[in-house]
């Protein structure tokens, strides 16, 4: 079954968080058990706050992610370049659709 994890965070330094997973992303191009699709989400009603969902094909997958030291590193720059604490919810994708 699909994950999906969604992370809640605050941040007035979006474009260097957005460098950073940029460049994990080439780091990781390739590799197998990677994030499959991600979302960003900005909240209109919240200045800075944010929602990022990140899909995996399984949560054993994402949980193999997890433990790369590489995501560990950048998971440590992006919690210096956030306001407060990230929030993560972890969910099991139960539906999707594109309704075009």
């Amino acid at each position: 079954m699909k994950f999906v994890q969604i992370i809640d965070f605050e941040t007035d330094r979006l474009e260097e968080m957005q460098q950073l997973i940029e460049e994990a992303g080439q780091r990781s191009a390739g590799r197998a058990g990677g994030p499959t699709r991600s979302m960003l989400l900005k909240d209109r009603d919240r200045p800075n706050r944010y929602l990022a969902l990140v899909e995996f094909a399984s949560f054993e997958e994402a949980m193999r992610n997890s433990d790369d030291p590489e995501t560990s590193r950048m998971a440590e720059r992006l919690d210096a370049l956030s306001l407060n604490e990230r929030v993560f919810t972890n969910c099991d994708l139960v539906d999707a659709r594109d309704l075009e």
